[in-house]
């Protein structure tokens, strides 16, 4: 028996290489392939960076598939399916928008696949292959290891992907994490996450965790085990950590380069809106970046704009906020209704969607918006964001930040990730903008 594995790209600009900043080590992929039994042979595609051989045998596709990846997801299903090779569809966007998924694929699986996916192959070796497989429980991630030999042969960018745990205890209504695992937090055993980043070339990391540190005293335990490691790492936390001086310490100690932090607003009324209760007092913002900035640890800041009391104005004092405080990067991000999530379901009531499965139309692209926008324009919000990332992106902000030297520069390799890194996001500012979904010469 043979399963294939695919990681479908968003889509395609005739001409231009896929970005190189999304060009990272596809975990799932690698989760999968360790969960599945030595007997069955494996195959794995990446397109974004291959062509996928349709020609070659196999008994069983699998996808991993998000929502801005589905329609290049369904138009893979649909080739193989013609050639009668069944194909299973899982991640966030089947476990968030089933019937959608089930309209392209034989089989979904809804939720985390560590005892879902043996099940499945054992139904389908008996001819007994269900049509949806759920997991109700979180499974238990002890013992739990990627198997990143399926990656041999693809290069990807030079920093590994490495989870520690999944979930969020936070409920912005924008964010599709809550939906997934809920409001809980599944944790693997600082054990095993040493017994992991031991085997690994590579001596930088990004840890996947929505929110890293969102367990104080599991966190300092990891990050006490890191240090003798010498590794360097970046990793999502909220802005809460800042209050903790000693957890600071041991972050800079233990080889943090950089957090990436949610601010998503500067409006307490627009924080309230989100449901971001978190970030509740923005006054706390500067010194939290302070504190980090102290600490030589850099700040990659992410802003979502469109929500009802946003304008134009927003944009222009983001930029102000993100470059005074010489964020190492900064996204400017605009509203994204996500089937399955809140959001989504508040502007489908509201009647704001303007496509209810934007994900499908050949006329959108990566950076169009699909609701309706109050407070400006829909094309306004888009261009908006465009233009701000190519200002922040640009020469003059990359220097002008490069005066936060103790967090962005403090030592030659910094000063080199800084530089090289803000070069290389600058770049993909215009490959992303306007990228069509899936391949337009493809149906599905």
């Amino acid at each position: 028996m043979k399963v294939t594995f695919i990681l479908p790209s968003i889509g395609r600009k005739a001409g231009r290489p896929y970005m190189r900043t999304w060009q990272m080590e596809p975990l799932a992929i690698a989760t999968l392939s360790a969960l599945t039994p030595a007997n069955i042979e494996k195959r794995f595609f990446d397109d974004r960076l291959e062509k996928i051989d349709y020609d070659e045998p196999t008994d069983l596709v699998a996808l991993s598939v998000e929502t801005y990846t589905a329609l290049r997801a369904y138009q893979i299903a649909a080739r193989y399916r013609n050639k009668n090779i069944p194909v299973v569809m899982g991640g966030f966007h089947p476990t968030l928008a089933p019937d959608d998924a089930l309209e392209h694929a034989d089989t979904i699986v809804m939720g985390e696949a560590e005892e879902i996916w043996p099940r499945l192959l054992a139904d389908f070796s008996a001819g007994n292959m269900q049509r949806q497989y759920k997991q109700k429980e979180r499974p238990s991630l002890v013992g739990r290891f990627p198997d990143r030999s399926i990656y041999k042969d693809k290069i990807y960018q030079q920093i590994a992907l490495v989870e520690t745990a999944r979930g969020c205890k936070f409920k912005c209504e924008f964010c599709s994490i809550t939906k997934f695992y809920g409001r809980s937090h599944n944790q693997r055993p600082v054990k095993d996450l040493l017994k992991e980043i031991s085997t690994l070339k590579q001596r930088y990391i990004f840890f996947t965790d929505d929110n890293i540190g969102i367990n104080r005293t599991r966190f300092k335990e990891l990050l006490t085990a890191l240090i003798p490691l010498k590794i360097f790492w970046a990793g999502q936390v909220s802005i809460d950590i800042a209050d903790d001086p000693d957890l600071l310490r041991l972050m800079r100690r233990s080889g943090c380069i950089c957090v990436l932090i949610g601010f998503e607003s500067l409006n307490p009324s627009v924080l309230s809106l989100m449901g971001k209760a978190v970030n509740a007092q923005t006054e706390i913002y500067e010194s939290a970046v302070a504190a980090l900035k102290k600490h030589g640890i850099g700040v990659y800041g992410t802003f979502v704009f469109g929500y009802d009391n946003d304008n134009a104005d927003s944009f222009q004092q983001t930029l102000d906020f993100a470059k005074h405080n010489g964020f190492f990067f900064t996204a400017f991000n605009h509203l994204v209704p996500f089937p399955g999530t809140t959001l989504y379901d508040r502007l489908k009531d509201e009647d704001r969607l303007l496509h209810p499965k934007w994900w499908l139309s050949k006329n959108y692209h990566f950076g169009d918006v699909t609701f309706r926008v109050k407070g400006m324009g829909e094309q306004q919000l888009a261009d908006m964001c465009y233009i701000f990332r190519k200002r922040f992106y640009g020469w003059a902000s990359i220097l002008y930040r490069m005066t936060n030297w103790r967090a962005n520069c403090r030592s030659l390799r910094r000063l080199f990730l800084y530089i090289s890194l803000n070069i290389l996001s600058a770049n993909d500012v215009s490959g992303r903008q306007s990228l069509p979904l899936g391949i337009q010469e493809e149906s599905i």
